[in-house]
Order: C-alpha cells, then structure tokens, then sequence
C-alpha cells in the first residue's frame, strides 16, 4: 500500500509516540543485556540481528506492542442512503450497536468531528439516572454533510447527557472527476456547507420531539496549526423557543491528513463575512421586490388581503425564508420506485402540528427537510414540501398548493399538471390523488357540471422551487378555479430571476442544505415475526382474563399474509389484486358448516400494546378475539412494510373460524 508523504511521517510519529509510552528503548536494553550474558555465555561469538529478534520474540514484547497498538479508531455512525465508495469509516443500524467498519481513502480529506458530552440541558435537571434495563427518554444526534448523513447512539435524557460520539465527514471537491482528488485549503475555504446537527428527544413511548436544530461552520479549523480545536456549541430551542437555549455540547474538530499550510485567520473570517454580506444584500433586494409585487397584487383586487398567498414562511429556527426555498428537486435513487410509492412513503410519516405552549391557534413552522426527516412527522406543509420535491424528481410538473380544506382550515396539498392540461391533486397525509375538473360559472343552468371530488375549498397559491404564482381569478374557490398558470389574468407570477437570487441551490449561504434519504436498516421479516409474536401473547392474555382457550391455526395465519400484501400493494400503486386467490384459499381451509371472520386494519407505528387497544376498540375486532363456540381457531398475521427512512406500514389481520352451531 502505498502512502502519501504527510500520512507516512504522520503515521511513523503515532508508533515513534506509542513505543516511547511503553518505554520500549528501556525494555530493549534490558533483552540486550540478558541475551548477551546469558545466550551468548563466554563463547564471544557476534550477536546477529535475528538472536535479538528472536529473543524479544520469546521475552513476548513483540506481541504485547503489536497488541497495544491500534491503528484503527471506533469513529463515527454513518446511515447513508447508500454506501458510496469509501465514504465515511463506520455505520451503526438504526437497531443495533454493532459497528461496521469501511475503508478509508487516503487520497481524499476527512474532518473528524467529536462530541465529547452535553451539559446545561435544563429541562431535565430533575430527571434520576435511569436503573439497567429501565425504559427511559433518549437523545439522538443527527449530522448531515455534503449528501452525507450520520446518526448518534441514543442516550439518556439527563441534564448532562453522555452525548460522546465520533463521526467521519468526508471533504469531497464537486467538481466532475475531482471526487477522488484531495482538496486544499483554498477549495475547503470556498466550501460554505455548514455541519447541519439535529438533536431529536424520544420518549418512553416511542414519540420524537424536536429539540433542537444548529447550523455548525467548520472552516475555524483550516486556521490552527495542529488543524484540530474544541469549543463548545449552544443549541437553542425551536419554534416559539427559537430565541432560548436547549443545551449545549462540547464538540472537537480534527482535519485529517492536516494541512501542510494552514491559512491566517483574518483569511477565514473575511471569507465569512463576505459571504454572509452578500446574503443579506440579495435578501434585502428580494424582500424589496416582494413589497413591490405585493403592492400590485392587492391593487387588482381589494379582495386580495384575504387571501392565502404566503410568499415567506418560518423555519424551526424563526428563520424567515421564501416558500420557494423549501422545495427542491429530490430523487430517492433506487429507495423508490414510482411517483405514487413516493405519496405512499410520506403518508406514512405522521401528522403533526408545531406545539404550541397555552391556546392562540396554530404555530406556523415549516421545518427543513432535514428536521422533518429526523423527527419522522411534521404539518401538512412539511409532508407538501417532501412530495412536491420528489415529484419533481421523477419528472413531473408539480407545485405546492396554499389553501383551506372543506372546514376552513389552512391546509397544504401538491397539485400536477400532465402534458394534456390534466389537473391532479395529491393529499401528501393520505397518499389520495383527485382529479380535477372545474365547474363553469357561465354554463347555463340545466348543463351538466362535474362534482367536486377533492376536499379542498378555497386556494391562494402555488408554487416550487423556481415558480410563484398567487390566484387573482374573481373567486379563490378550488371547485371554480382553472390552473392555466401561464395565463397572467388568472395568476400572478413572481420574477424566476429574483426568485433565482434568493431560491436556488447556492444562491445564499443561509439555505439549508438537502440531505439525501436514507435507505431502511430494519429487516421487514424480523420487526413482522417480532410484532405478530407480541401480539398473540396480547390475545392470549385477554382471552385468559375472559376464562376462554385459545387455540391457534398457523396454517389460516399464513393464509392471511396475502390479503395483507394486497392492501398495501393497494394502497402504494393504486392497483387491487390477488383478492379471488385469498378467498379461494380461505374457503378451502374452513371447512363445511363452519364460519370464517376476519379483521384488517393499518397502523404507522410498532407498538403492540398500543395497536391491540385500538383493535379492541372495534366491535369486529373484539368479535373475534372474544369468539365463543365450538371448535373455535384463531388467527393473527403482521406484515410490516418497510420504507425509506424506517417509515413502517404496519398491517394487522385478526380472524377465526368456528363450527356453526344453531
């Protein structure tokens, strides 16, 4: 293997190090002397290179260096998408603490970042260390670098959590063909992708609560001379808590192999400026021209004020930040496979409002990709957002629609447009898909007009990541609206190249990067077999506390799995099938004058107890786990489907059959 020149000396300095520690020379002496004396005796013969070798070798000081020293270090949990070529030296499963280990290239540039605790975590100053084996509330540390994304062991929650984790970011150039190339100081200087470092909280119940969200620039380090420091970072809170600290953690930094020529620090810091002043300068230039184009809107009609045009929207940091810069083009790479497996993979993130401390209605907080992600739930616009991004991946003309829904609510849906002016809308929480036909107000009366089939009411605008356009037709209503968007008369568009300025990838060093997803690390067949075992012992438990037996027949639970597979296929592609297969089988194993009763139903989570509850909420369900007569059999299948991100389809079938008894 061959080495560059500054790892090879890098690497003679760790042994040279190493072997002083042990005070090797000392040891050495001290073989040299007893060899002399006692092997070679009064012969006077020359001592060789190979007696002394041989003598350390027996002496067992070879094999106690070569044991004690480990060229290899227990760094950092990597759950990438994919495993791109030598990206990152460990990965940690999302249900396991084994760490895998890679390779790393020395040809590329590596910044080792450490946490090495928290302290000041407030809010639980109270909490008692948990007992072994006790359930408690964990932090989880989430970083996200350049298409890279990393994932900390959970900890418990504690004022000073043991947050200590090590995680290998690779510094890669983007250039075409210069992946492989080991980037400079000046390169790493222009590089103005912050470390985003999100800190999510579960609780004993298996929720996630958004802590906190820090944007960590690591350029400080191209400026010391070992290219290492230790600092302390203060996450602040999100939402209506954006302005109060949540905790702070003590982070270490370490480029790997360091600089030959560190740069001044005056360098770092004016780069920084710059950027950050041509940011506010194309901010400031944009909200001009946003006043202005608002001015105009609202003289069209004074009916516009009540409109729902929102052209800026608020992070999980109270950032503000154009609606236009949330979205962007995403593609899943091989994670998924059509526009409608996309709609069913977001439906399955969970709906979630922003908490809001005490009544004043909704708190807006739209969250960056990566947040929403971590957290695995979110608002409407958060689940909009995802969509639309994907659905533009695969090529479609998609937008987000600002609206209300049937009850007046605010709400967040993403609408298409086909190549023969066709209009779609797709329901981001539900994966439901309507086709929209706007009714004519100036038909006559006794003509035909189609029913509305979405439940959205009224629409304010649309918009993605290069085009807004606010609704200035007479009426807002969704059921009378046309979406011909080129029409200026009926939409009102803003400037692609001001949006451009402050939207596109690049264009401000304040836009969040955009992580790529993550592919699934839970095996399906094994969280299936775990949660359906869980479940038998739950119905076992309620028919004992009933008096009744319980008598299972594997052969009808295997059956069930079909249905199951169905209603998922269903629900992903749109498509119904194999139903004539399972109710052939299901005939062919109840047999004659006996009755057969089955009960399906979905959840987006993995907790048994939790879905049994709901299940016996049900008259049906309890029909039949509480079933008496004679020769009863009983049955219970869980398929979980698995998607990016972990996102679980959890599909449940209870059944039993029984001899009909008059």
């Amino acid at each position: 293997m061959c080495l560059p020149p500054e790892k090879a000396s890098e690497l003679k300095q760790i042994i040279h190090n190493h072997l002083l520690k042990m005070d090797i020379h000392g040891k050495i002496r001290e073989v040299l002397a007893e060899t002399v004396k006692d092997d070679q005796g009064s012969s006077h013969q020359p001592l060789s290179e190979a007696d002394f070798v041989h003598a350390l070798q027996r002496r067992g000081i070879i094999d106690n260096v070569m044991k004690d020293l480990h060229l290899t270090q227990e760094t950092a949990t990597n759950i990438g998408p994919q495993s791109p070529p030598k990206p990152a030296a460990h990965y940690v499963d999302q249900d396991s603490t084994h760490i895998k280990k890679t390779n790393i290239d020395l040809s590329r540039r590596y910044l080792y970042l450490q946490v090495l605790g928290g302290k000041a975590f407030l809010e639980h100053l109270q909490e008692s260390e948990p007992l072994p084996g006790q359930v408690c509330s964990t932090f989880t540390l989430y970083l996200h670098f350049r298409n890279q994304r990393f994932r900390s062991k959970p900890v418990p929650c504690a004022c000073e959590p043991d947050l200590k984790e090590g995680f290998l970011l690779e510094i890669h150039r983007d250039g075409f063909g210069d992946g492989s190339k080991m980037v400079d100081a000046t390169t790493m200087l222009s590089m103005c992708d912050p470390v985003h470092m999100v800190l999510i909280k579960t609780d004993t119940s298996s929720e996630t609560t958004l802590v906190s969200s820090y944007f960590l620039d690591w350029r400080t380090v191209l400026s010391l001379p070992s290219c290492k420091t230790c600092f302390a970072v203060e996450l602040m809170g999100v939402g209506s808590e954006s302005k109060i600290p949540a905790g702070v953690l003590t982070v270490s930094l370490e480029l790997f192999p360091p600089l030959p020529e560190t740069l001044n620090t005056d360098i770092i810091s004016t780069q920084q400026s710059l950027e950050r002043q041509r940011t506010a300068e194309k901010e400031r230039l944009f909200l001009v021209y946003a006043k202005q184009w608002w001015r105009e809107f609202l003289e069209i009609r004074s009916s516009h004020q009540s409109k729902l045009v929102k052209i800026f929207a608020q992070d999980e940091n109270g950032v503000n930040r154009p609606v236009c810069s949330y979205v962007r083009v995403l593609r899943a790479g091989r994670l998924l496979e059509s526009p409608r497996q996309a709609a069913r993979f977001i439906s399955l993130l969970a709906h979630e409002r922003a908490p809001v401390v005490g009544g004043g209605g909704k708190q807006e907080q739209w969250c960056t990709l990566m947040a929403f992600l971590c957290r695995g739930k979110g608002d409407c616009e958060d689940h909009a957002i995802l969509l639309c991004s994907l659905l533009l991946g695969f090529g479609l003309d998609a937008y987000v629609c600002v609206g209300t829904k049937a009850k007046g609510g605010p709400h967040a849906w993403v609408l298409t447009r086909g190549t023969d002016g066709s209009i779609t809308f797709w329901e981001s929480l539900t994966a439901h898909r309507y086709l929209h036909q706007p009714i004519d107000p100036d038909a006559p009366p006794l003509a035909l007009q189609p029913k509305p089939s979405s439940p959205y009411q009224t629409v304010g605008c649309v918009f993605n990541h290069q085009t807004f356009l606010a609704n200035c037709q007479p009426s807002d209503a969704v059921e009378l609206c046309v979406f011909d968007l080129q029409n200026q008369s009926h939409w009102k568009a803003m400037s692609e190249e001001a949006l451009k300025s402050v939207c596109a990838p690049g264009s401000t060093t304040s836009l969040p990067p955009v992580p790529p997803l993550c592919a699934p690390s839970l095996d399906p067949a094994v969280v299936s077999n775990h949660l359906e075992l869980e479940m038998r012992l739950l119905v076992l438990e309620h028919r004992k506390d009933l008096d009744l037996a319980t008598v299972w027949d594997d052969h009808l639970s295997y059956l069930l799995s079909s249905a199951l597979s169905a209603y998922e296929m269903e629900r992903s592609t749109g498509v119904s099938y194999g139903n004539e297969e399972f109710q052939d089988a299901v005939r062919r194993a109840v047999p004659d004058g006996h009755t057969f009763k089955g009960f399906p139903i979905h959840f987006l989570h993995r907790n048994a107890r939790r879905a049994f509850a709901t299940c016996l909420r049900s008259p049906f369900c309890e029909e039949i786990v509480c079933c008496r007569g004679d020769h009863v059999r009983l049955a219970v299948r869980v398929r979980v489907f698995v998607y990016p991100e972990n996102a679980c389809a959890v599909w449940m079938m209870f059944a039993c059959k029984y001899r009909s008894v008059l």
